[in-house]
């Protein structure tokens, strides 16, 4: 069978880091060696991603173990929190706003593949949570969506599509296995 992809090809065309490469290796290994960890303390930390370019505004915190790509492509409001383990995957700009929640180990994630591309590039876009918005634990925010003001993502939910100011999102729930006669 032949596949449908020529990963040997991919060019990686419409993606761009926005840093130098001394730039992306200073950052990686400030985030591993220091700012992820449990004792360095959350100022320090958003101090960290500010120096690395990050828009990081009074109040935030960032607890550890939070994993961000590229601080240059992100900003968060005022008194925002983002939870331990969440993961940034800002290949494009993430926008928190002010006063917003993302919760432990939430996934938001702007870069995927276009998969009717002979050679898989890069299908990337920007991720925007609004102002007084909560992602709650565990939930995944893919590219390309808004999440309005004042919303709420449940916990382990799967974002496709935008969420509108004030709309509550939750992940489907477990039901009980049906019973056969």
């Amino acid at each position: 069978m032949t596949p449908r992809f020529d990963l040997s090809a991919f060019t990686g065309a419409g993606y761009q880091r926005g840093g130098s490469t001394g730039k992306q290796i200073a950052w990686l290994l400030t985030s591993g060696l220091f700012l992820n960890h449990w004792w360095c303390p959350p100022s320090v930390r958003a101090s960290g991603l500010r120096l690395f370019g990050a828009e990081i505004a009074a109040g935030v915190l960032i607890r550890h173990r939070v994993r961000i790509h590229w601080p240059w492509k992100l900003k968060v409001g005022t008194n925002s929190w983002i939870g331990e383990g969440t993961w940034i995957l800002n290949l494009e700009p993430v926008t928190i706003g002010a006063n917003s929640c993302i919760s432990q180990d939430v996934f938001l994630c702007t870069g995927s593949h276009d998969h009717r591309s002979p050679t898989f590039e890069f299908d990337n876009a920007p991720i925007s949570i609004g102002d007084g918005a909560w992602v709650a634990a565990r939930a995944t925010v893919l590219r390309g969506v808004s999440i309005g003001d004042n919303a709420t993502v449940g916990a382990s939910a799967l974002v496709v599509k935008d969420v509108a100011d004030n709309e509550v999102v939750l992940a489907p729930a477990a039901r009980p296995p049906k019973k056969h006669p």
